[in-house]
């Protein structure tokens, strides 16, 4: 497998140079995730311009991400404005000739995508997520690129049965899923056993992971149940397990280390790539 990074890169992709690859591969990265914040505006000039970039200093495009309005809002003018930014960044994604283009599920709570709200199981929410999903993954075919929807306890797709009952329902080849276990601890029995709860991920979703997220989680000491985020290494996420699986059921994809400020990275990076080879992992390109 390989190892990528979700940072080191600047919120303008137009200002990325020769040095922010160069700093990428010092850091011990062979790929990195663009982020377009806004990607309606993203050209294909400017997109071919980045490609190069990244070409010539040897860093893949491990990610296409993009900020866009939820694909299952209540307002049909917000979702199709969803729809639209996503179908766009397809063409982006070819241009750029990134691994995937990242999906995000959402949610029914204005507040955020990534909030909890009781109309996120509703099967009504869910057929409108399969809608989107299928006009997103008709632009997806024709523009030969991968898109890879991730999960979150507090979001629609909350477990990994309703990702895969999702990828089913939505019925196109270049709809995968991106492993991210962290985003799965709902319970204190999950926090506490992350080794079986990383198996369940991959005997269900195996045969659909494309890519990878890196990050950890603690419990914290308060009333009812708090989990907050940590850099990889610092927490309770049994890495080995999660590497060891994901490189069973793909071997040349790419885990990114993310949710870290750049000063973190490298400490999350040595322990995760540490993890890695302790757990007999054949890192790639490094």
């Amino acid at each position: 497998m390989y190892l990528g990074v979700q940072g080191l890169m600047p919120d303008d992709l137009g200002e990325v140079t020769e040095a922010t690859m160069a700093r990428i591969r010092e850091h011990g990265f062979t790929g990195v995730a663009a982020r377009y914040f806004e990607p309606l505006s993203a050209t294909r000039e400017s997109v071919t311009q980045l490609r190069y970039i990244m070409e010539a200093g040897g860093v893949d495009p491990c990610q296409a991400v993009a900020a866009h309005p939820d694909l299952l809002a209540l307002s049909p003018e917000v979702r199709s404005e969803g729809v639209r930014t996503m179908q766009h960044m397809c063409r982006v994604t070819q241009w750029l000739g990134a691994g995937n283009l990242y999906v995000r599920p959402g949610s029914r709570n204005p507040a955020g995508s990534w909030y909890p709200h009781p109309d996120n199981f509703t099967d009504e929410a869910f057929s409108t997520l399969v809608d989107s999903l299928r006009q997103v993954c008709a632009a997806a075919e024709e523009h030969g690129v991968m898109l890879a929807v991730e999960g979150h306890t507090l979001s629609i797709l909350d477990t990994p049965e309703r990702i895969r009952d999702l990828i089913e329902a939505v019925g196109s080849p270049t709809l995968r899923f991106n492993a991210d276990p962290v985003n799965f601890v709902s319970s204190l029995r999950e926090a506490y056993a992350t080794t079986e709860m990383i198996d369940r991920l991959f005997d269900m979703l195996g045969v659909y992971t494309i890519c990878g997220h890196a990050k950890d989680f603690f419990v914290e000491d308060r009333l009812v149940l708090h989990l907050e985020e940590v850099a990889v290494g610092e927490g309770l996420l049994d890495q080995a397990t999660f590497l060891r699986r994901f490189e069973e059921c793909c071997p040349d994809g790419y885990v990114q280390i993310e949710h870290l400020p750049d000063d973190k990275i490298p400490a999350a990076r040595e322990s995760l790539f540490n993890t890695g080879v302790a757990a007999d992992i054949a890192w790639k390109g490094l």
